[in-house]
């Protein structure tokens, strides 16, 4: 089922990506309210969280694949049927905003999910490697191993070493923004993922040290950092430089340069099950999230 718990989307998007669901041979269908608007969110927050209630309660329905990101998750997640996700788990896959309701599938029913490309689809950001990419993540019982890119800006990012743990995050806005919530999650022991949008490095800076000073980040073991995309505000200082600073000196294995994220080339990963992070070899490689 295809939902849309955050912003607006665009049909002729959908369309294409469900083209490509349908070609995998999936058969999508949309959420009762995929297409509303109410300003910058998809109608308003009933009609959200009551599609996602929807999508869980229904057993035919056997993955759920949001649209899109921009904003809203958050304020719905606390109307989501708990104990029907409980009852009958099926993958959530979206990326962004959907972090929000990612990390709450994952406080609320230990579920994990796929930090991946929405299905109001762009052929021009997510080209084939993407969509394949998506396909195995949400079909296939196989880990996941993503490579670290030499031209993704964030490549130069690394501390040495070798490291397992359960990958959780997603976008940085939103797992700052879930601080002081039921839904940030405990991170001993586990791989953080981070990615993020035209968020100029100052706010990079403000968000780590933030997580930093929670002392969320003291108990890692590992830090897999993906796209930052279009992250630049013309001072001399770059994002990457950010992400060196502040996470290069946590003690533990980091590594930049992962096509995760908003830019070109997106590709998904599992969030919720078991992480190999090898910033010598400049690979992550995740469990499935499916079985």
């Amino acid at each position: 089922m295809l939902v849309s718990p955050s912003g607006p989307t665009r049909p002729e998007r959908v369309a294409r990506g469900i083209e490509l669901l349908t070609g995998w041979g999936l058969r999508p269908v949309l959420a009762p309210n995929v297409y509303a608007r109410q300003g910058y969110l998809a109608g308003a927050d009933a009609l959200r969280a009551a599609d996602l209630n929807t999508a869980f309660a229904d057993p035919r329905v056997r993955g759920v694949i949001c649209t899109r990101g921009g904003y809203g998750a958050q304020r719905v997640v606390d109307a989501i049927d708990l104990a029907a996700v409980r009852r009958d788990p099926k993958v959530v896959a979206g990326f962004s905003d959907i972090t929000a309701l990612q990390l709450a599938l994952w406080r609320g029913a230990r579920l994990a999910g796929v930090h991946g490309p929405g299905a109001a689809w762009r052929d021009e950001r997510t080209p084939l490697a993407s969509a394949e990419s998506l396909h195995a993540a949400l079909t296939t019982t196989e880990p996941v191993a993503v490579r670290a890119v030499e031209g993704e800006e964030t490549f130069g990012v690394r501390v040495p070493g070798r490291t397992v743990g359960r990958l959780l995050g997603g976008n940085l806005c939103l797992v700052a923004a879930s601080l002081g919530t039921p839904d940030m999650p405990d991170l001993t022991g586990a791989v953080l993922l981070l990615e993020d949008v035209q968020e100029p490095p100052y706010k990079v800076d403000r968000m780590l040290t933030q997580l930093r000073r929670a002392g969320v980040l003291d108990g890692l073991a590992g830090v897999a950092v993906g796209q930052f995309t279009d992250c630049a505000d013309g001072w001399e200082v770059g994002v990457a430089d950010v992400l060196t600073e502040r996470l290069g000196d946590l003690g533990v294995p980091v590594l930049g340069g992962l096509p995760i994220g908003h830019g070109p080339g997106q590709l998904s990963v599992p969030v919720g099950t078991l992480a190999t992070l090898d910033a010598d070899a400049g690979t992550l490689t995740v469990a499935a999230a499916v079985r």
